[in-house]
């Protein structure tokens, strides 16, 4: 524990002493206000139904770009020889990277609340229940996009590589539930439930169901698994 609280800290010091943390905020912020005021003050819509719409987009892209450096950097600047040499486990390394670009991401909604509380202020009937469920379930998408950048950024010592990697990989999970009419009538089920947007709709309703947590889970613990297994690998070459 001590050793993933090292790489954890080490990694959040690094985000925050240039200026990806903040131009991530930042951005971040500047989109959801746009969607959230947009609906608001143009459709006289008190919810955040739109922002929670809209922010699982901007996670296709934001959370590559916020994982692509993780393990990728150590690679290129030669420090993962060093590291595979202190009595410092795999786990604990990719955990901690893991738990800091998904804190950045966490931070991302944490700014996004604003608008929730804008709308206390402001708006009536509020459906407090469907705000909660609807952060939860960008919280869950947030990690499962995480986990997949963390592993992309494993596979390569190129951050542009690991970004466009980790892109391709988020798209596919975004996707196959859109793309539903092109796959035979037996695997539409399974194409839906490997679905992350399946899921995050059926939590923003509203409906917490332990199929649901329990696929965030799995999809999360498989894509750090593989990295693990990535580092492995690459050690014993």
């Amino acid at each position: 524990m001590r050793n993933l609280k090292a790489v954890y800290f080490k990694e959040m010091k690094s985000y925050f002493n240039s200026p990806m943390a903040y131009i991530f905020l930042v951005i971040f912020a500047l989109i959801t206000g746009y969607f959230f005021t947009r609906t608001f003050f143009l459709f006289n819509q008190s919810d955040m139904r739109s922002l929670f719409n809209i922010i699982p987009l901007v996670y296709l892209f934001f959370i590559p770009a916020v994982t692509m450096s993780l393990i990728a950097r150590e690679k290129n600047l030669g420090t993962m020889e060093v590291i595979s040499t202190l009595p410092l486990k795999d786990l604990d390394f990719v955990a901690g990277k893991f738990l800091a670009a998904l804190s950045l991401v966490l931070a991302g909604l944490l700014v996004s609340m604003v608008h929730f509380f804008t709308l206390t202020q402001v708006g009536t009937n509020i459906d407090y229940g469907a705000v909660f469920t609807g952060y939860l379930g960008l919280a869950l998408a947030g990690a499962v996009y995480s986990a997949v950048g963390t592993f992309a950024s494993s596979l390569t010592d190129n951050q542009v590589v690991a970004f466009i990697i980790g892109i391709f990989i988020v798209l596919i999970f975004f996707l196959m539930d859109k793309m539903l009419m092109f796959v035979p009538v037996a695997l539409t089920g399974i194409i839906q439930y490997l679905s992350v947007d399946y899921h995050l709709s059926n939590i923003s309703r509203g409906v917490i169901d332990s199929r649901n947590l329990i696929y965030f889970a799995s999809v999360v613990g498989l894509f750090l698994f593989m990295t693990v297994r990535t580092l492995e690998i690459r050690r014993w070459k």
